[in-house]
C-alpha cells in the first residue's frame, strides 16, 4: 500500500486542538491514519511572524525540520534557535512551546506514532504554564552536550569536500562518525534524527541520488515517507511507475515494494522519514534476492506452484 500527495500551502488550516492555544499557526496534513499511516503523522507547519504555540505536551514523539524562516523552541529549561535545515527532536512527555522569529517560519512536523483520531483518547495537552522564553541560542553541533538539535549542511553530501577534511573544524557540523555520510552506488545518506539525538520512535535523514543511481525494489517492516525537494525521481512502487518532483510526498506502508532511480543529469534529493525506527537486522528485503532464491530452488527441485 502506498499514498501520494503534495505540499500545498493553501491547504493549511489551524488544527481544532490548537485554536485557543496558538497564534498564527496553521498546518497541512500530508499523512495520518486517514491516509493509511498508523505509525506516523506528517505535516507542514506554518507560523506567521511572532506566531506562537503555547506550552504543550504530547503522548507521541515529534520532530521539527525548518524549511524556511526561523523559530525558537523552549523546552527542558532552554530556548533553542532553529533556522533553515535545522531540526530538533521533542521526546514523548516533554513540554515545549514555539515562537516564530523575524519573518515567520515553515517547517516539517512528524509525529510518531500517528495522532489518535478515535474520539476516545487525547494525545495533545496544553499545560497552561508560561515557559521561560529566553533569548534563543544557536545550537553548537560539535558540543557533546547538545542532545536534541541537528543541522543539515548540503556541503556535507559532497564527497570531494569531505575527502579534503575541510569540514572537520566547522563549528556548525558534527565530526562524529554517527553523522558521517553513508555513500553507496551513487547514493548518499545523511542521518539527522535517530537514537543519537534522543529519538526512539522515528528517524529522519537526507537522501541524494547522483545521475544513474538506482535502488532496486525492496520493502521494509516499517513505514517510510519521502518529501522530494530537488530533481526528478523515477519510482516503482507496488508495480506502479511514478515520476516525482519537488513538493511531492510519497508514503510507503509496511511491505510496499519500492525502488528509485535518477535518470537525469543532475542529482535528486529528498527528506526521508521512518516509523517505527528500523530493527537492528532485516530492515531491507530486496525482491531480486528472494526471486533469485526462488529460481534456484525451482531449478533444483522443479514442481508446480499454486
Amino acid at each position: 500500500m502506498y499514498y501520494l500527495t503534495a505540499i500545498d500551502d493553501a491547504a493549511a488550516t489551524t488544527p481544532a486542538a490548537y485554536a485557543a492555544s496558538s497564534t498564527g499557526y496553521t498546518r497541512q496534513t500530508l499523512l495520518d491514519r486517514a491516509t493509511g499511516s498508523p505509525h506516523m503523522g506528517l505535516y507542514v507547519g506554518h507560523l506567521t511572524p511572532g506566531g506562537t504555540i503555547d506550552a504543550v505536551v504530547h503522548s507521541f514523539e515529534s520532530s521539527l525540520y525548518v524549511r524556511e524562516g526561523a523559530v525558537s523552541v523552549t523546552m527542558q529549561g532552554a530556548t533553542t534557535w532553529l533556522g533553515p535545515d535545522h531540526c530538533l527532536v521533542i521526546p514523548v512527555g516533554v513540554t515545549y512551546s514555539l515562537r516564530a522569529l523575524d519573518d515567520g517560519a515553515t517547517f516539517m512536523e512528524v509525529h510518531a506514532p500517528g495522532d489518535l483520531d478515535d474520539g476516545r483518547r487525547r494525545d495533545t495537552f496544553f499545560t497552561g504554564e508560561a515557559l521561560a522564553d529566553a533569548e534563543p541560542i544557536v545550537p553548537d553541533m560539535r558540543d557533546p552536550r547538545n542532545r536534541h538539535a541537528v543541522r543539515f549542511d548540503s556541503s556535507s553530501m559532497d564527497l570531494h569536500q569531505l575527502a579534503r577534511g575541510a569540514a572537520v573544524n566547522d563549528p556548525t557540523a558534527s565530526p562524529s562518525m554517527a553523522t558521517a555520510l553513508l555513500a553507496y552506488s551513487g547514493i548518499g545518506v545523511r542521518m539527522l534524527i535517530d537514537q543519537r539525538v534522543g529519538a526512539q520512535l522515528h528517524t529522519v535523514f537526507i537522501v541524494d541520488y547522483q545521475p544513474t543511481a538506482i535502488a532496486h525494489p525492496h520493502d521494509h517492516p516499517f513505514e517510510e515517507a519521502y518529501v522530494f525537494v530537488e530533481g526528478e525521481t523515477h519510482a516503482l512502487v507496488d508495480g506502479d511507475e511514478l515520476v516525482l518532483h519537488p513538493g511531492d510526498v510519497l508514503w510507503a506502508g509496511v511491505g510496499a515494494d519500492h525502488g528509485f532511480e535518477n535518470r537525469g543529469d543532475g542529482h535528486v534529493r529528498w527528506i526521508e522519514y521512518q516509523a517505527p525506527q528500523p530493527p537492528a537486522q532485516h530492515s531491507y528485503r530486496f525482491s531480486r534476492e528472494w526471486e533469485y532464491l526462488a529460481a534456484t530452488l525451482d531449478a533444483e527441485h522443479p514442481h508446480p506452484h499454486p
